[in-house]
């Protein structure tokens, strides 16, 4: 099974460094990285070729111009451009810990998309681990518990690897709440056969849970990573939401409908 993992970013050079540490200790190594790039400047071009030039991972890049926050289309692009198997979603402020990869692999089953979740870290801290370029990913699970107990992370128990049984998984398996494209893996057929992303989406809010809706309405279930795939959220200011009700009144006419593919997607680039 070939993996791409689609990295979305916008003008956060420090943050996608950390990210690329974070995929250099993967336990299980045979990923590639597309970073889907919505408009950054030169610096984010600069990491991405001194981690191709330093030859230890597998990266690639798409960009888009800077035209607002349109992080369906340039994902769309991503997927456009890997010919991998299944698809793993992230976002450039999220650090993987060392057994992501691995964990996505053993939860990927057929008819399913998995959905994961996340840690997010204060502020102080965010800016600590950039500041200091600390190896967060590697840290033991007391350093954590100290962090929780101090009030710098806001949950402590995703970080803990529990035997959950298959069936438990699957029992939000038509519910697309909670569905976050920070931690997201499905097989790129079946991203493919719903048309990618909607790009009406524009500015922040709901492309995922439009593209979790459409899956679900072409028959795909839901599959929980809780306890098995989290992630480590930097901290950023809130974004833009101007946008926000629009899209709202997007996802209500999809979710009164059985529409499964979206109207401007990934096919305008295969």
């Amino acid at each position: 099974m070939d993996i791409a993992v689609i990295v979305t970013t916008y003008n956060r050079p420090e943050a996608l460094a950390a990210l690329f540490e974070g995929y250099r200790a993967q336990r299980d190594r045979a990923f590639e990285i597309v970073v889907a790039d919505d408009g950054s400047g030169e610096e984010t071009a600069a990491v991405v070729a001194a981690c191709r030039k330093r030859g230890d991972l597998a990266v690639d890049r798409v960009w888009q111009e800077d035209r607002g926050f349109r992080a369906a289309a340039i994902r769309n692009r991503a997927l456009a451009r890997t010919k991998a198997d299944y698809v793993i979603f992230t976002d450039g402020d999220c650090l993987p810990l060392p057994d992501f990869i691995a964990g996505h692999c053993r939860l990927a089953e057929r008819g399913c998309f998995v959905a994961g979740n996340r840690i997010l870290m204060a502020e102080e801290l965010s800016r600590r681990i950039l500041a200091e370029r600390l190896p967060a990913h590697a840290w033991p699970a007391h350093r954590w518990l100290a962090l929780f107990l101090k009030g710098e992370i806001n949950r402590f128990l995703p970080l803990w690897r529990l035997p959950v049984p298959g069936w438990l998984r699957k029992l939000p398996a038509r519910r697309w709440h909670g569905v976050m494209t920070c931690n997201m893996a499905a097989w790129r057929e079946d991203l493919l056969a719903v048309n990618g992303f909607d790009e009406a989406y524009e500015g922040w809010g709901l492309e995922d849970s439009d593209l979790t809706l459409r899956l679900l309405h072409s028959g795909i279930n839901r599959k929980s990573a809780r306890f098995a795939t989290p992630v480590l959220h930097l901290w950023h200011p809130e974004n833009d939401r101007r946008g926000l009700e629009e899209n709202w009144l997007r996802l209500a006419a999809l979710s009164h409908s059985r529409r499964t593919r979206a109207k401007r997607g990934v096919d305008r680039y295969l």
